[in-house]
């Protein structure tokens, strides 16, 4: 019996992998000693969706958010449990609702980001809305859409404003190709935005807390082949940039469970996709990094309640823009938002804290990943996604790919 209990919430859509993952590994971490000398023990539970009086007191510590980036009622309850009850949530459900991908592209170019050239553009049809014709008549200007086309550059990129998993994406070469798009988006406000042409890497790096890792992406590529095992695609200092924005981005938004996507071209990192509130950690996607994610989501979540981290709701957004706005060199300004954003995920406490009361950590993963138990979870993984005939195809990839995992250990 642990002298403190914490419970964590998995408010959950359609996954199941992870979340089982997840659940078994914390229970096999069983009782942690903290720094302040007691024995904690943390237990997953499924959140489910029902009313809720917004004076009841919530049982949990903290809550890792799946699903209100769709799903309205559960994303009211977490500002309600945010602001009432100072649980905490991985990713603040303000921002990611307010923010979108617009305002994400505004705060980092803000910040002196190389962010390619992006311009927002009124919906194609009309809303479903009485004031509508009346606005629009009275308050809209008319606008050349190939001449704003131009203006950015051919090719370009259409895509929704607050889009997310490539819905609504299109590479655009010519005017007949950006009105074919442009009338298919009917009332979703899209960016057009200028394209990163001939980039060396693309880049996809998923941050959980203040872990990185940076992973080579071939969107191209069926989401089985799309996140492909190699460790020297980046210069080194190609590799920290991405770190340092992939960091600066969820410090600036308070975002602590986030993906983020740069173009490296030569020495430069443009930086595309920065804002998604769901980020992919499905087993047949991250495969040979699945279990790495695991440990950095049991590592922070555990570390946030056992040492009694603190929710932080405000945006020191007036720290960030004084760094863009000095006169320091883009690399400085750089290391500027690298020490704010260590600073917020408290990094050396963090590591302390890992170092001694979750030591043994990294042996609980290697010894489940090697077990049947997660043989069985890749099997009926396998089984939920592909049809029967692709069963064996993608049984020994996956398992060939955790096998390299498990070569790479060294063990």
């Amino acid at each position: 019996m642990a002298d403190v209990e914490h419970t964590i919430g998995m408010l959950l859509g359609t996954e199941d992998d992870w979340p089982r993952a997840y659940e078994s590994l914390l229970r096999r971490l069983g009782v942690v000693t903290g720094t302040d000398g007691r024995s904690h023990r943390a237990r997953p539970v499924r959140v489910t969706i029902e009313p809720f009086n917004l004076r009841d007191k919530p049982k949990h510590d903290l809550v890792i958010d799946r699903l209100a980036y769709w799903y309205y009622h559960p994303r009211e309850w977490l500002k309600k449990i945010a602001l009432m009850d100072d649980v905490y949530l991985l990713n603040s459900p303000f921002t990611f609702q307010s923010m979108e991908k617009h305002a994400a592209y505004c705060a980092m170019m803000r910040l002196g980001l190389k962010v390619p050239e992006t311009v927002l553009v009124p919906f194609k049809n009309p809303l479903e809305n009485s004031r509508w014709a009346y606005t629009a008549a009275r308050y809209n200007r008319p606008f050349d859409l190939e001449a704003t086309a131009a203006g950015v550059g051919y090719p370009l990129w259409m895509k929704p404003y607050d889009g997310g998993a490539w819905v609504g994406v299109s590479k655009i070469r010519n005017p007949a190709e950006l009105h074919a798009a442009y009338d298919a988006s009917g009332e979703r406000l899209m960016h057009l935005q200028e394209s990163v042409e001939g980039y060396d890497v693309f880049a996809r790096s998923l941050s959980i807390g203040p872990e990185t890792m940076v992973m080579r992406f071939r969107p191209e590529q069926p989401m089985h082949g799309r996140y492909e095992v190699d460790h020297n695609f980046l210069s080194a200092e190609a590799g920290d940039e991405v770190v340092t924005i992939s960091r600066l981005v969820n410090a600036f938004f308070r975002w602590e469970f986030n993906s983020c996507e740069s173009l490296v071209r030569g020495t430069d990192v443009h930086p595309i996709d920065y804002a998604n509130a769901c980020p992919d950690v499905s087993l047949t996607s991250l495969h040979y990094y699945f279990p790495w994610a695991m440990t950095a989501l049991l590592r922070w979540t555990v570390f946030c309640v056992v040492t009694g981290r603190r929710p932080r709701l405000d945006m020191d957004t007036a720290e960030y823009f004084a760094i863009a706005d000095s006169d320091r060199t883009y690399s400085e300004k750089l290391q500027g938002y690298r020490e704010l954003a260590d600073a917020y995920f408290e990094i050396d406490r963090y590591r302390e804290f890992c170092e001694k009361s979750l030591g043994n950590i990294e042996d609980i993963v290697y010894d489940w990943v090697s077990s049947e138990e997660f043989r069985s979870l890749l099997r009926e993984t396998v089984r939920a996604h592909y049809p029967v005939h692709e069963h064996e195809k993608f049984l020994a990839h996956f398992g060939g790919l955790i096998d390299a995992w498990i070569r790479d250990q060294g063990r």
